[in-house]
């Protein structure tokens, strides 16, 4: 057994087991626990210096890691990867895999699981899941069948994509940089995508062919994102995508999902929306669906959600970027009470726009007078859209009722934009041009100066609980390499393992790693453990890549326990799964996992 170390190096392995025993509690907030953490170290290092051959350790190096690439680049990929959602720029994907679910269910659940995993490996995988949760559950819904059996591999799907690629997760940019950080080669993107790409399709594999079976049968909790349905019309401008086509056409576009109720041509004229019909510019459709629908809707006709009779122009709230929906109910005593929208002058008085109507108890059948001359009777809900700020001064309006169900909209005119972007900041990183760090930061300032964000995007992107963890992680691992504690650990690692060949030294070592993710936080096992995985090679002169790998594979298995990532709790409360649904499915995932990358690792670096 090899000596032990120092008091210092001590102090900084205790420190390191109270924090891992921290984050795995969650009555204690991840920043709570991360922030004290990094005061402990601090004030303990400045009370009690540390002399190094080179000079002393000081207390606020271990701040650095507020200004270390690694949290830089994590950032400024959340933000930039905040600029595809805002602007809507991943919708299309969505709408396209939601339509082939109803041709072959089976293939389009590949194609589900392959999207998602693929968009992971450059995008951060949480607004990936966001996007594909409310899809998969209606078409549960709309199938009858059960949302569970596919919620959870869609779910792993998008972790095991993020494996391949430097800036899969934030897992991979830690790793990366403390490894540069150690003196080792700087690996570029796609520097261990073989690996990766091998192990997540043996994943992808299982995901797809065995994970559905053995999914108990759970309860879905989002049996609806949103149940109210509003009566609307879709106006028909010139040039707009309806102008001219088939009601067919225009039903084949939005996947069979829009009903249209009638077509009417003027104030008294109506057309049978039969499937051969023509809608023509000027036409109006009578439509019933949720809002999330409706605005879909809009968006693919090329058509307007909103009155006939109301002007846009420079001056009007339909101009504005930070665009909201909003739900007033008509309640007792309210102005809009036994009266029309026109008559009440509600865009003028309240520079909003009403798009639907919902009635209470009941659908109405149609709306042939329009949207604002419908009059309105108690309990009915007004579907209405404007800036952000006209509608924090309506929630003031003691005399009006706005539900808590705010939505942003997208800037969708700005959705390629957005997309040529994050395509630039990849290929830039991609081709060695730029550090992931410059070109992420260059491609946020991009989406801000575009419009594609605003500062208060900017900051919903930003997560304090990655700043903080990423950051304290960082200080715990210069901490255990400056004192010898990281080489104190690789000494008891090669005493344990004793005998044992390089390959086994390699998937042990992953092994643990995959243990430790499941138990803490994924970023504190990769920062700590890549120092003990570098030191270790130096011990026993194999090349530290791998080992570095072995650490970065083991983290990033976060498959076994809905805590082990963020975005497994979200699954796991869509789709109603208890702790022992992700022991059941996310052990054979993590073995498989495991076992594969156990073999290529020792191949590819001559073990």
């Amino acid at each position: 057994m090899p000596p032990l170390p120092d008091v210092h190096a001590l102090s900084v392995l205790l420190l390191t087991v109270i924090a891992l025993i921290l984050f795995t509690r969650d009555s204690i907030p991840l920043e709570t626990s991360s922030l004290a953490i990094l005061v402990v170290l601090t004030v303990g290092f400045e009370l009690f210096p540390y002399n190094l051959p080179e000079g002393q350790l000081r207390a606020l190096d271990f701040f650095h890691g507020f200004g270390h690439e690694a949290l830089v680049a994590v950032c400024a990929l959340m933000i930039a990867g905040h600029g595809l959602v805002r602007t809507g720029a991943l919708e299309p994907v969505g709408r396209v895999l939601a339509r082939l679910w109803t041709v072959s269910p089976q293939l389009s659940l590949l194609l589900t699981l392959v999207t998602g995993g693929l968009l992971s490996a450059f995008v951060n995988n949480t607004p990936i899941v966001v996007l594909l949760l409310p899809i998969l559950v209606s078409i549960s819904l709309r199938t009858e069948t059960s949302a569970s059996s596919v919620l959870m591999p869609m779910g792993f799907a998008t972790l095991v994509g993020g494996m391949t690629t430097t800036i899969g997760t934030s897992t991979n940019l830690l790793v990366v940089s403390v490894a540069a950080d150690l003196g080792l080669r700087r690996m570029e993107m796609f520097d261990f995508f073989l690996p990766g790409v091998i192990a997540a399709g043996a994943g992808m594999l299982y995901l797809w062919l065995i994970a559905p079976r053995i999914t108990p049968d759970r309860q879905a909790v989002m049996t609806d994102t949103s149940p109210r349905v509003f009566s609307a019309q879709l106006h028909i401008p010139e040039d707009s995508y309806a102008d001219g086509r088939m009601v067919s056409e225009l039903l084949k576009k939005t996947g069979n999902e829009m009903r249209i109720d009638r077509i009417r041509r003027s104030e008294n004229t109506y057309t049978v929306p039969l499937p051969d019909a023509v809608v023509r510019a000027g036409d109006r459709l009578v439509v019933k669906d949720t809002p999330q629908r409706l605005k879909e809707f809009e968006q693919i006709m090329g058509a307007t959600l909103y009155s006939g009779d109301t002007v846009v122009d420079d001056d009007h709230p339909l101009r504005a970027e930070d665009q909201q929906l909003a739900e007033i109910v008509v309640v007792q005593g309210s102005p809009l009470l036994n009266t029309t929208l026109a008559g009440s002058r509600f865009t003028d008085r309240y520079q909003l726009v009403s798009l639907a109507i919902h009635r209470a108890g009941r659908v109405l059948d149609a709306v042939p007078q329009g949207i604002d001359d419908v009059r309105l009777q108690l309990g009915d809900v007004v579907l209405v859209q404007g800036a952000r700020d006209q509608i924090a001064a309506l929630k003031r309006e003691s005399s009006l009722l706005v539900l808590d169900a705010t939505m942003d909209l997208p800037f969708t005119r700005r959705a390629p934009l957005a997309f040529v972007i994050m395509a630039g900041v990849i290929v830039t990183a991609a081709a060695g041009l730029m550090p992931i760090a410059i070109s992420a930061v260059a491609g946020a300032l991009l989406m801000i100066a575009t419009g594609c964000l605003g500062w208060r995007d900017v900051n919903h992107a930003l997560s304090s609980s990655v700043i903080l963890i990423v950051v304290t992680s960082l200080a715990l691992g210069s901490a255990l390499t400056h004192t010898g504690a990281a080489e104190y650990l690789a000494q008891v690692f090669v005493y344990a393992t004793s005998g044992a060949s390089p390959a086994w030294i390699c998937s042990g070592l992953m092994l643990l790693m995959a243990i430790l993710t499941n138990i803490i936080s994924n970023n504190a096992a990769a920062v700590i453990g890549t120092p003990i995985a570098v030191s270790i090679a130096d011990q026993l002169g194999l090349p530290a890549e791998a080992l570095v790998l072995a650490v970065l594979f083991g983290a990033n298995m976060s498959f076994a326990t809905p805590m082990a990532y963020k975005t497994n709790l979200l699954v796991m409360n869509a789709g109603g799964y208890r702790f022992s649904d992700f022991v059941r499915v996310g052990i054979p995932l993590t073995l498989i996992t495991w076992l594969t990358l156990s073999w290529l690792l020792p191949v590819l670096y001559e073990l």
